[in-house]
């Protein structure tokens, strides 16, 4: 590696003066890159020279753009999702659309389309900075700038995620050697982390259930009592049910494609234990049905296939609050009001709080939820556990001292 001054003259008689330094990596391929001043080039041949001696250099860094990665990266992406390697279309969505939104800012993505309302828009990407240009500093003010614009915190947790799978990718490619967007934290203001989930009443349950009509109610019980996701609930088999020892074991789900794939995380993989009324339950609903063999659903649609989970929320699950509604308005003296209105996913967080009231401890309660660590369970659950003994804990270190 050396540096060359290198001095000319211009069409209107002045001079310019260059410093030129050129570099050869370890598979012939040269980089010339030129200076105002000897200091500036001397500063930029000894960090290369000091990252030619760690093998982080990459030549071709300067040659390729965030975009050219990532194009390259959602590729790859779309291989693995045809060979049904650990990636759905749901997934490879989610981070076209952190790419094509936030990262490299596609103007023409929405064009003709109706922009959704949740979209924030964003014309502070990084597509075209030179991977060689890309710096911790440029993530971070990238972050800056997805804050700055409204993205939501967790939201923005999610684009930065994409952006460092998107810049492993391209380590795997030798196109850079050091992913700059590892590290970076997204820090929200107090309150904009994990929300503590306030579950549905036993009142409002059995509100919903007085009104639900016969095969509807076994969805409801078994969706409220096993804490099972939707996606999940709508991929049970009749072997996934274990009649004698009364449990239900959750390995798949499916998502809004219809793809059916592994659980949403190892964790997720996991049996539940049904009470015994529920088994008898499902027990008369296999007899009713027509589909009964062990590789059928539990809970498909009239053609045996998956329930569309919009659809069932659209025409079954919203109007039981309607009906409750109906109800106490003709006759208030014998209808309590309805309940506020929940979504389905709140009868995931009403099993949960059943399980913790019942006085299972956290790390069961974690397991049958198919948590991916406890700390998820205590950052959404903690605060329903009983505190019984850490009162008498407290009373009983007044006492020593006070008593």
């Amino acid at each position: 590696m050396s540096v060359r001054k290198r001095k000319w003259t211009n069409a209107d008689g002045s001079e310019t003066t260059v410093f030129v330094v050129d570099v050869m990596d370890t598979n012939g391929h040269r980089e010339r890159r030129q200076f105002d001043s000897r200091k500036e080039a001397d500063a930029y041949r000894i960090a290369t020279e000091g990252h030619m001696r760690l093998g982080t250099f990459r030549g071709d860094a300067a040659k390729f753009t965030v975009k050219d990665a990532a194009v390259s990266f959602l590729k790859h992406c779309e291989g693995r999702r045809e060979r049904g390697e650990r990636m759905t279309r749901r997934n490879y969505d989610v981070m076209d659309g952190h790419i094509g939104n936030y990262i490299c800012r596609d103007p023409k993505r929405h064009e003709g389309k109706v922009r959704p309302s949740r979209l924030k828009a964003f014309d502070g990407g990084i597509g075209n900075i030179k991977l060689a240009q890309l710096t911790t500093r440029s993530v971070n003010d990238f972050r800056d700038r997805l804050r700055e614009a409204r993205v939501s915190v967790v939201t923005t947790r999610k684009i930065l995620s994409t952006l460092q799978q998107l810049l492993n990718h391209a380590i795997a490619r030798d196109m850079i050697a050091i992913n700059v967007a590892k590290g970076v934290k997204v820090i929200g203001k107090r309150g904009d982390g994990a929300r503590k989930i306030v579950p549905p009443t036993k009142e409002a349950m059995r509100a919903l259930l007085s009104v639900a009509d016969k095969d509807f109610k076994v969805k409801l019980v078994f969706a409220s009592a096993t804490g099972v996701r939707a996606g999940e609930l709508h991929a049970l088999r009749w072997r996934h049910i274990d009649f004698v020892k009364g449990e239900v074991e959750v390995e798949t789900r499916v998502d809004a494609y219809g793809e059916e794939g592994v659980t949403k995380t190892a964790a997720g993989m996991r049996t539940v234990p049904l009470s015994q009324a529920l088994v008898l339950m499902l027990k008369e609903w296999k007899l009713q049905t027509k589909r009964k063999k062990p590789e059928d659903l539990l809970f498909p649609n009239k053609r045996g296939w998956y329930t569309g989970h919009d659809n069932m929320i659209k025409r079954k699950f919203n109007p039981l609050f309607d009906k409750l509604a109906e109800l106490h308005k003709k006759d208030p003296a014998q209808h309590p009001e309805a309940p506020v209105r929940f979504n389905w996913h709140a009868l995931r967080h009403f099993a949960v709080s059943c399980w913790i009231e019942a006085g299972l401890n956290p790390k069961t309660v974690q397991t049958f939820a198919g948590h991916s660590g406890l700390q998820v369970t205590m950052d959404r659950y903690g605060h329903l556990f009983k505190s019984d003994d850490h009162k008498k804990a407290m009373d009983a270190i007044a006492d020593d001292m006070f008593g």
